[in-house]
């Protein structure tokens, strides 16, 4: 089982930081890059850029919650959620419906 998860790519778990404008305030994100490349893919796939998909999405979360916590945790479990999704519905995979189904 093991050797299914130690054989990953090491580029994929490597770490690294952007900066970003969310809600008006400069910030910035660390996460690693197998996230960083699944939130462009999703931005691609909505033809937004990054940024604005970020921002999108942050914006979204604070008119359904109030308050954003942990950004970048919430930024890790949306790209779970896109995978799996992808995963369940390959038919979908590549169209908007699977990204909004996940959201839901």
């Amino acid at each position: 089982m093991c050797h299914l998860f130690a054989h990953q790519p090491q580029r994929d778990y490597e770490s690294q930081t952007r900066s970003l404008r969310l809600g008006g305030h400069c910030t910035s994100i660390r996460l690693e890059l197998a996230f960083w490349d699944t939130l462009e893919e999703i931005a691609a796939k909505e033809g937004m850029s990054l940024a604005k998909f970020l921002t999108t999405l942050h914006n979204e979360v604070l008119d359904h919650h109030g308050e954003v916590n942990n950004f970048a945790s919430l930024l890790r479990c949306s790209c779970l959620i896109y995978r799996s999704k992808s995963a369940a519905t390959p038919e979908l995979h590549g169209e908007r419906a699977a990204i909004l189904d996940a959201a839901e």
